[in-house]
Parts: C-alpha cells; structure tokens; sequence
C-alpha cells in the first residue's frame, strides 16, 4: 500500500470522491503543512496555523497508480483558484499535493507540468513535503453524528 495527502478545498467532498475510486483502501481527512505537529479545526480557520485542509488516501498502486490519483486529483477540483475552492476563503482551502518521498514529487512535477498545458490558466498547486500531518479525527467524529 502507499499514501498520498492532498489538499484541494474543505476534504469533506474529495474524501467521498476519491473513496470511490477502485483501489482506495482507506480515506482520512486532516491537516497538514502547518506550523504545529497538532492543530484543531478552530485554530486552523484563523489563517495563522498554516495548515490546509487534506485527505489522506491509502491505496493499492497494483490497481491505481500515484500518477492516476494526482490527474484525478486535477481533475476534481479548480487548480488555479489562490487559497479558494467554490464557496470556501482562506489558505487552508489551497491546493497542494505534499509528497512523502522524491518518486512522489517527481510524479507531482511530471502531472502538474501535464495539467499546465492542458489548462490556459496559471496552476497556483503548491508542491510540498509532508509536514505535520494530523487528523481532524475529533471533527470527524462531530460531522458524522449529525448525518
């Protein structure tokens, strides 16, 4: 199994999206590239913790690939939008693929160059390594009862 952490907007969305996808074993949602190993979901919505909404995917690379999950990654949400997705403001709404080891950035680089051409629009995509990573698993938690 490998992972992938992304960000692209509030993770409540993607993470139904992506755990669709034949080959997603496991979706978490969480924070990552802040300041501080834990953060919460209050903290984050000042704008000051540095972190970004992301979902953390596991997933079997025998049947979908890094590369296949990065251009389905492009393919869900805005790329070009700065620190914004639909109705969400702030950084933690940015786009950004945080990657673990340098195959994954070189992957990313490959993708995001592919997704530049296709686009007419300046892609804002951070690239990023993993950086104090945490679940948002307390809000989770809270989202899911009041389904």
């Amino acid at each position: 199994m490998e992972i992938a952490v992304l960000a692209l907007g509030c993770f409540w969305e993607p993470e139904i999206k992506f755990s669709k996808l034949n080959g997603i074993i496991k979706t978490e949602v969480g924070y990552c590239g802040g300041n501080n190993p834990q953060t919460t979901y209050r903290e984050v919505c000042t704008d000051k913790t540095n972190h970004a909404e992301v979902v953390k995917l596991e997933f079997d690379p025998k049947i979908i690939s890094y590369e296949q999950v990065l251009e389905y990654f492009f393919k869900i949400h805005d790329p070009t939008t700065l620190n914004s997705q639909g109705p969400n403001f702030g950084t933690q709404y940015r786009s950004e693929i945080f990657y673990l080891n340098s195959n994954q950035k070189n992957i990313a680089e490959k993708i995001k160059g592919k997704e530049s051409q296709r686009l007419s629009e300046k892609i804002v995509t951070k690239l990023s390594p993993v950086k104090n990573y945490c679940t948002a698993e307390e809000y989770h938690q809270r989202y899911l009862e009041k389904r």
